[in-house]
């Protein structure tokens, strides 16, 4: 009876509980599935991606061909120039905050706290002063102080509205030039009596012409590039 129980109070080899950071992987793994998740959240919302996919998107139908380039090539070209605006934030969100805690130097609230900073700097760089006194007026809460931080619960939405007011108008600055375009090839047609030829027939190769003599992509580029600087 006495070798019963001491056989069933021995612990069993094969089952180990450590307290001390042995869930430290699993909790890991649940974060980084969890952030993956909203992977597509953030990227719209707290990055260079919405502005860089809206005046493509622009050009498309600035140009007249909505479908050239295609949707993959536009959302391919967005990515690759989001990653490049968002470099050196994105270096430093590693170094302060995710290094750290892959290391086990820091837990996730901390980690969160070191992200939040280079990311609150990018979001306010590109922020006007009024859709942040407008998110505050909203929200009944008082106006920061000098030197006081702005939480990201309102730096994210201003900036979001920041985004669509900037690249809407750099769509309107691609639209006019390519517009007046389609406005000159109309009235030639009506005023030799070729109203049965359709404008976007003779426009198109017009503007992808003009377009590509000013080597408009790398002018499109730079301006998307150099507009978050």
């Amino acid at each position: 009876m006495i070798a019963l129980l001491a056989t069933a109070a021995a612990p069993d080899p094969g089952l180990t509980l450590s307290l001390q950071g042995g869930g430290s992987a699993a909790v890991k793994l649940f974060l980084l599935l969890t952030a993956l998740s909203f992977a597509t959240a953030l990227l719209v919302s707290v990055t260079s991606f919405t502005r860089i996919v809206i005046v493509l998107s622009f050009l498309r139908q600035a140009l007249g061909a909505p479908q050239l380039p295609p949707n993959q090539v536009v959302m391919g070209l967005a990515l690759m120039l989001s990653a490049f605006v968002m470099a050196p934030t994105g270096t430093r969100v590693w170094d302060e905050s995710l290094r750290p805690f892959l290391e086990d130097r820091i837990d996730a609230s901390q980690a969160a706290d070191r992200a939040s900073g280079p990311v609150r700097s990018f979001l306010l760089r590109q922020t006007r002063e009024q859709d942040l006194a407008l998110f505050y007026e909203v929200s009944g809460r008082p106006r920061p102080s000098r030197g006081e931080e702005i939480p990201i619960t309102v730096a994210a939405p201003a900036f979001m509205v920041s985004e669509l007011t900037t690249a809407f108008r750099m769509g309107l600055f691609l639209y006019v030039p390519l517009l007046l375009v389609d406005l000159l090839v109309a009235g030639i047609l009506m005023s030799l009596g070729m109203m049965m030829v359709p404008p976007p027939l003779i426009s198109l190769p017009l503007k992808v012409g003009i377009f590509v003599m000013a080597d408009g992509w790398r002018l499109v580029v730079s301006s998307l590039v150099r507009s978050f600087q």
